[in-house]
């Protein structure tokens, strides 16, 4: 009943062709600074991008768009500033999957509700994550002899995630190898992955956009990436599926969204322009150089993801018991 409610709900904000009877218009639209708001602090990798597409929106709408960092609480504090601003078009929203997906799971209440406070606008890109193991600590070459040597004894080994997405990947991963090892949580993936190379702990769940320049590097290795598909910049790694477990599917998305009462006609201009800007080449080879996939898609597709991994990442956050920290 409630996955029915909420696809109701997203979907008549990303269909609705009703104008909103508000002072606000597109025919003016926009006259001065749009602010994206962004959870995470700046100089992030989110923040990277994020800022890139910023730069790119400000071109195709002919006005100033400024990234405005408000950390903490997985996103929840940027979102609540959103959700609470006017919706004029001038307040966006820049977010990961975890405010609008996860966190409905990981806190027992939100300052905002992602279904009713939100639009989506558009879709921006996927990031998925990679397994990293020490070499010297674990000399593991596949995925699949790591699971054997885990499987032997789990509770000699443990496991590193520097955010909420990269437990969850991370409680995928041990639910369908059947194996029960501890997972470390760490305020942030470098920290882990420091903690690898120290050989404190004997893999990390990290974003492939952080893994690949340690990978680049030589003193850790990449065993799977979590993607349906191979990751450009790591086409010799494998995916979780092509090693070894079946339909292991697991990524992160950015995308965009506004207030929900902002006019249907100013959410259009804005998801047109996004998509523009997500379609532009240079864009896309940046991206994809940090493991980034760019993700061209409607403002129908963003609602459309937003209700099936929030089924999806709820059921392995509950079963794992992941809350947030």
């Amino acid at each position: 009943m409630r996955r029915t409610l909420i696809k109701a709900a997203l979907l008549a904000q990303a269909f609705s062709v009703l104008a909103f009877a508000g002072t606000a218009s597109a025919q003016n639209y926009p006259n001065k600074p749009i602010r994206m708001v962004l959870g995470y602090p700046a100089g992030s990798g989110i923040d990277n991008v994020a800022r890139q597409v910023a730069q790119r929106m400000e071109k195709a709408l002919g006005q100033t768009v400024y990234v405005d960092n408000k950390p903490g609480a997985l996103g929840n504090i940027a979102a609540q500033n959103v959700a609470t601003s006017a919706p004029d078009g001038y307040s966006i929203l820049f977010t990961p999957n975890s405010a609008p997906v996860a966190n409905v799971h990981l806190f027992k209440k939100l300052p905002f509700d992602p279904i009713k406070d939100f639009a989506p606008v558009a879709p921006v890109a996927t990031l998925g994550f990679v397994v990293l193991v020490n070499p010297e600590k674990l000399p593991v070459k596949t995925l699949a002899e790591l699971t054997a040597l885990l499987k032997k004894d789990p509770t000699k080994y443990s496991y590193g995630t520097g955010n909420a997405t990269g437990q969850v990947a991370g409680a995928l991963y041990t639910h369908l190898a059947g194996i029960d090892v501890l997972n470390v949580p760490y305020k942030g993936v470098p920290p882990a992955v420091t903690d690898l190379i120290g050989g404190r702990i004997d893999f990390v769940m990290a974003d492939a956009s952080l893994a690949i320049p340690q990978i680049k590097g030589g003193r850790v290795k990449g065993l799977a990436v979590t993607n349906a598909t191979r990751v450009s910049a790591l086409k010799d790694v494998p995916t979780m599926s092509e090693a070894g477990l079946p339909g292991y599917d697991l990524i992160g998305w950015f995308g965009i969204f506004v207030p929900a009462k902002t006019p249907p006609e100013i959410t259009k201009l804005l998801e047109r322009h996004v998509r523009e800007v997500v379609a532009d080449k240079g864009l896309s080879e940046s991206l994809r150089s940090i493991g980034v996939e760019p993700w061209l898609g409607t403002s129908a597709d963003l609602a459309k993801a937003v209700v099936s991994d929030t089924e999806k990442w709820g059921q392995i956050i509950k079963r794992a018991g992941i809350v947030a920290e």
